[in-house]
């Protein structure tokens, strides 16, 4: 794996810089001011839109009752909201990292923090929401976990960058969606609208990161973290929903595994929530044929 100095590329725009830090003091939550952890569960709403669940449009769901629907999905969210708190521990890592030797008093080292305390936000706001779903602990496979660990200690540069932007963007399309949703818990919507809205400013500064860093690079190093970069993806995306969801609603695990993983409804879902972020990721030459190989494994493209 590459790891890129700290110091190899030009200083980010100040000016932009501190436009995403006046757009945070403006327009960030408190997600205790905005959802009561204590009113019960709308027992009629689904933990996410159904048709982002991975078993929608199968032969399963349409055997499934409603309630079975309503603790799925909301077994599915619990899913995909530990794994966002998995890898925001991961990136914040990463950004500390970065930014060790980085000057104290800049606005490149301030909107970092600034950063850092978003992600620890929206981690404390999803524990909350899986605690009140009452779903179990969902984590990463154990290998999927400790390769993590030996990203965030030795990743630098735009791989950093590119795992950040990867994983905020595929959640984005989707969280999206939830916000909107009539049939969506109330929970999630907000936590979903919260994380939306906070994680646009986060995006643009890894796009930012990422272009910065890749400036006069070798072609070597731009294949390399290309590279790494789709593993991560890929590995995510296998992630976040776990296998154990569906045993844990009383669906029969081998079947549902199998119908979710044929379920070509779901794959196009996936493709689209990607779109722009495949744009990207072609416009910054990190779409090699190797990386697209791995995109398409898990129906990124």
């Amino acid at each position: 794996m590459t790891i890129a100095p700290e110091n190899f590329r030009a200083t980010l725009n100040d000016d932009e810089l501190e436009r995403l830090l006046e757009s945070s003091e403006q327009l960030s939550y408190q997600p205790d001011d905005e959802i009561d952890w204590e009113a019960p569960l709308d027992p009629t709403k689904y933990g996410l839109n159904p048709e982002w669940s991975t078993l929608y449009g199968t032969r399963l769901w349409d055997e499934m009752s409603e309630q079975q629907r309503i603790a799925l999905t909301r077994h599915e969210v619990a899913s995909i909201m530990s794994t966002g708190i998995w890898f925001e521990t991961l990136l914040q890592h990463l950004i500390l990292r970065s930014q060790y030797s980085a000057p104290y008093g800049g606005s490149e080292f301030r909107w970092a923090l600034t950063e850092i305390a978003d992600e620890c936000r929206h981690s404390l706001m999803f524990s909350k929401t899986c605690a009140k779903l009452d779903a179990s602990d969902y984590r990463p496979q154990r290998y999927v976990h400790e390769l993590a660990r030996l990203l965030k200690n030795v990743a630098n540069g735009e791989i950093s960058y590119g795992c950040i932007l990867v994983a905020e963007e595929i959640l984005d399309v989707m969280q999206r969606d939830w916000m909107r949703g009539e049939d969506v818990l109330d929970e999630v919507r907000t936590t979903s609208k919260i994380h939306v809205v906070e994680e646009a400013r986060h995006m643009k500064f890894a796009r930012m990161e990422i272009v910065d860093y890749l400036k006069g690079v070798s072609s070597t190093r731009r294949r390399v973290s290309a590279y790494v970069i789709a593993a991560a993806a890929t590995f995510i995306v296998r992630e976040m929903v776990s296998k154990d969801v569906y045993a844990n609603v009383g669906l029969p695990r081998e079947r549902a595994i199998a119908e979710a993983k044929a379920n070509t409804h779901h794959h196009n879902l996936m493709r689209m929530s990607c779109v722009h972020l495949m744009d990207f990721l072609s416009e910054a030459g990190l779409l090699t044929p190797a990386a697209m190989r791995m995109y398409r494994s898990v129906h990124m493209l």
